[in-house]
C-alpha cells in the first residue's frame, strides 16, 4: 500500500494525490486503507519515514566501519546516493515540510537533523584523521547532502544512468572537492 501512495505521490505530488488514487490503483476499497491508516498525513509521513530511514540504515553501517573519515563518509554517501534514485528517497526530498501535520513535520524535521548530525560527526571524525580538508563542517554536509538530494528532482528511473553510475559519479565530484591536497594547484 505504502509503495503504491508513495508512487503516486511521486508522479502527481501529494496534493495532487487522493486516497481513492491509491484504492484505484491497487484495486481496492478506501475503506481497505482506513484499516491500516487513518488519514492521507498518516500514509506521507510513513512514506518519509521509510526513506529517512533508509538513510539512517546507511549512516549506522557506516558509522562503526573501518578506515578514514573519509572512507566512511564516501560509503555513506554512495548509499545515500542510492536511496535518492528510490521511490522513498524521492518522497523525502519531494515533501516540503508545510505538507506535513505539525505532529508529523516535527518528527520529520528531527530525523533529518539526527542524520545531519551524523555525517557531520563522520566529517569532523574525517577531518581529526587528516582524510577530509574542511573549513567548516556543517557546510560541507550540507554541500553533500543537498547535490545529492538533487538527485531524487531530476533523475528519471528509465534513464540511462544505473542508481550506482549515478552514486559512483555524484560522490567522486564531492569527495574531489574535500579530500586533501597534496600539492597546492596554481594558474
Amino acid at each position: 500500500m505504502l509503495l503504491t501512495a508513495v508512487q503516486l505521490f511521486n508522479e502527481k505530488g501529494f496534493n495532487a494525490t487522493s486516497l481513492d488514487d491509491v484504492a484505484a490503483r491497487l484495486n481496492i476499497t478506501k475503506p481497505i486503507i482506513y484499516r491500516h491508516f487513518s488519514n492521507k498525513d498518516q500514509i506521507l509521513f510513513e512514506c518519509v519515514r521509510m526513506g529517512l530511514d533508509q538513510v539512517r540504515e546507511a549512516t549506522a553501517a557506516v558509522a562503526g566501519s573501518p578506515g578514514t573519515g573519509l572512507d566512511r563518509l564516501a560509503a555513506l554517501l554512495h548509499r545515500y546516493a542510492e536511496i535518492m534514485t528510490m521511490d522513498f528517497g524521492i518522497c523525502v526530498i519531494r515533501t516540503r515540510d508545510h505538507e506535513l501535520r505539525p505532529e508529523s513535520r516535527s518528527r520529520f524535521r528531527k530525523l533529518k537533523t539526527e542524520i545531519d548530525a551524523t555525517i557531520c560527526e563522520i566529517i569532523e571524525e574525517g577531518i581529526a584523521d587528516g582524510s577530509i580538508d574542511a573549513r567548516n563542517v556543517r557546510l560541507t554536509a550540507f554541500a553533500a547532502t543537498c547535490t545529492l538530494d538533487g538527485i531524487a528532482r531530476w533523475n528519471d528511473p528509465a534513464g540511462p544512468n544505473s542508481p550506482e553510475e549515478i552514486a559512483d559519479f555524484f560522490v567522486n565530484f564531492i569527495l574531489r572537492g574535500i579530500a586533501p591536497r597534496l600539492s597546492s594547484w596554481t594558474a
